[in-house]
């Protein structure tokens, strides 16, 4: 069988993209902030706990990286073909330091986990049933991923980055065929993502409520903007327009976090000026947070150009 050696001449590197994320943010950011937010939801969906979920695919990323290193590469189905996935050994200490856990409540969680039967000791094996929690499959976060990829690859063309666009199904089979791998660099993004945003928001749950609000904003914002504009310039365009708001019961249905503990968690935001709430009790964002946000978005910016270059040069060589 003959051997195809990629063209290193086509490659594409990851400041390229990081210059279209950033100079064509109007188109992209609006588009990343809600899958993102859409994730989110899912996330929390599965045991109404967002720790609880980041343990899980903090373990699992173990495994792909076992896979990675022995040279495995699993597609979709293999991935899934058994509903249980063997991980590495771990302990509270190194959940709670890695994930930005208290330890006792690592710990509590790993348990609750437990007597869920999500993570099982067989003998000397440890085992996530994948069976025993819902968000198993992410058929929608890889349709969202490959979509938003796709528009991207668009802006690329314009730029004369890469030749041709890539389709949303073309690298939906591209993410399929070559699951393990792809969803290890999926998870290399997200979970610095959401530790990042953790740190600054304190829990993920006011990140999730406040990341609804900026979607909101994102959304509305976006049928008044005609022009291809940098992040800059929308950041400010989007802060500068009077849009409307959303309510607690609006975040509350989206999100599935309850509706005391949404308004609990607004009224933290309230105080400390990240949002403004109206006489009609909808929450807007202010330009206190949202220019306090801003390194850790380019960061999150550049692990998004970082993943996007990968799948990218994946593709095309």
């Amino acid at each position: 069988m003959q051997t195809i050696i990629p063209d290193i001449s086509k490659q594409i590197y990851k400041e390229e993209l990081l210059n279209v994320l950033e100079g064509k943010y109007s188109t992209l950011g609006p588009l990343w902030v809600n899958y993102q937010m859409e994730w989110m939801n899912g996330i929390y969906s599965a045991f109404k706990d967002h720790d609880k979920f980041l343990i899980i695919i903090f373990l699992l990323k173990k495994t792909l990286d076992f896979y990675s290193r022995s040279f495995v590469r699993l597609n979709y189905e293999q991935f899934y073909k058994k509903d249980r996935v063997e991980i590495g050994k771990f302990n509270i200490s190194e959940i709670s330091t890695e994930l930005n856990i208290p330890k006792e409540s690592a710990r509590r969680k790993i348990n609750e986990l437990e007597a869920l039967g999500v993570i099982k000791k067989i003998k000397k094996r440890i085992i996530i049933d994948r069976s025993s929690f819902s968000h198993i499959k992410p058929e929608n976060t890889i349709k969202r991923t490959a979509r938003f990829l796709a528009t991207l690859s668009s802006l690329c063309v314009e730029q004369k980055i890469i030749r041709n666009k890539l389709t949303s199904s073309n690298l939906e089979i591209i993410i399929k065929d070559n699951f393990s791998y792809m969803w290890k660099i999926y998870y290399e993004m997200q979970i610095p993502m959401l530790l990042r945003y953790k740190k600054i928001f304190n829990d993920l749950e006011v990140f999730h409520i406040f990341g609804s609000c900026v979607v909101n904003q994102h959304l509305n914002i976006e049928q008044k903007n005609e022009f291809k504009t940098s992040r800059e310039d929308y950041i400010k365009s989007m802060l500068s327009q009077k849009i409307q708001g959303i309510n607690a019961m609006s975040i509350s249905d989206i999100t599935a976090i309850p509706r005391a503990t949404v308004i609990r968690k607004l009224k933290k935001l309230v105080a400390k000026d990240s949002l403004t709430i109206d006489e009609k009790k909808h929450y807007r964002l202010t330009g206190n947070l949202v220019h306090t946000l801003k390194p850790t978005q380019k960061v999150v910016l550049e692990q998004l150009a970082n993943f996007s270059t990968k799948v990218f040069n994946f593709a095309i060589l």
